[in-house]
């Protein structure tokens, strides 16, 4: 198996958000984003795949020492290997905060409120948003911007989706006091108990998701939205999984809401035909 055979078994499956979004690319684009998500998918796994601490910091240190590796002209992994034509469009600065968002991740499993979080997401979603941006191409540097929104977008998306989740694996990314303004007690996340109190928290966050989205659509200049097109199709797909798990009356703490492959495709062709 090649570096991109790897990576695109790891993150493009037939079906995925990221294959139908990316799947109309030229093929060095999408081979690049194809890394780029493979990469995230081996952070992600870190985190949601290890119960020993110790292990998953050993993971990610072996991943720090990969980076380095990486840009010596020294990768190891077939993802590293991926990733290596693309450097020059990656600065290494932006690959490390991700990493050092994943630390926070492993390093705590709640956050006090919406600095501590924000903090998170920015080193996650807003980074890797920006990332992206820079493989597809852009002129206007208003685009990294609105890539850091569409990042953080995506990233509260899988937040609300995921809650049930990720609480059944002992983690709540909703602020400590976001929790207390709703009345929300942690133990009912816990043990996937709604009320009406959930879903107007649920309402809120989904409120932000779609702030942060429409944000990001107003700030993206005319001149690079061919460019964009396949995180503009990645985010439009989130957009209408949110408005999926919304009409499900937010029952996510027991269930995964998903759309459907054929839905994901109508979708990611008709934002790219209207971004053309």
């Amino acid at each position: 198996m090649t570096p991109d055979q790897y990576c695109q078994e790891k993150a493009a499956k037939s079906g995925s958000s990221f294959y139908y979004s990316s799947l109309r690319l030229p093929p060095e684009r999408r081979r690049a984003t194809t890394a780029l998500q493979a990469w995230r998918l081996e952070l992600d796994a870190i985190v949601h795949e290890n119960h020993d601490a110790g292990v998953a910091l050993q993971r990610l240190d072996w991943w720090r020492a990969e980076v380095r590796r990486l840009y010596d002209g020294q990768p190891s992994h077939p993802v590293s290997h991926a990733l290596h034509p693309y450097l020059a469009d990656l600065p290494q600065a932006e690959i490390t905060q991700v990493m050092d968002g994943t630390e926070m991740d492993l390093a705590q499993s709640r956050y006090f409120d919406d600095a501590a979080l924000g903090k998170y997401c920015r080193a996650v979603g807003a980074t890797l948003g920006k990332l992206n941006a820079r493989l597809l191409g852009f002129t206007d540097p208003r685009t990294l911007d609105a890539a850091e929104r569409l990042g953080m977008a995506q990233l509260q998306v899988r937040i609300v989706r995921e809650v049930g989740h990720d609480a059944r694996q002992g983690r709540i990314y909703i602020p400590v006091s976001t929790l207390q303004r709703f009345e929300v007690p942690a133990a009912d996340i816990m043990q996937s108990r709604s009320s009406d109190q959930f879903v107007a928290l649920m309402q809120d966050q989904a409120t932000t998701a779609r702030t942060l989205y429409r944000d990001a659509l107003a700030l993206l200049p005319r001149a690079d939205r061919r460019a964009q097109r396949a995180a503009l199709a990645l985010a439009a797909i989130h957009q209408a999984l949110l408005d999926e798990i919304e009409a499900s009356h937010f029952q996510v703490l027991s269930q995964r809401i998903a759309l459907t492959p054929m839905r994901k495709l109508w979708i990611a062709w008709k934002t790219w035909l209207r971004n053309g």
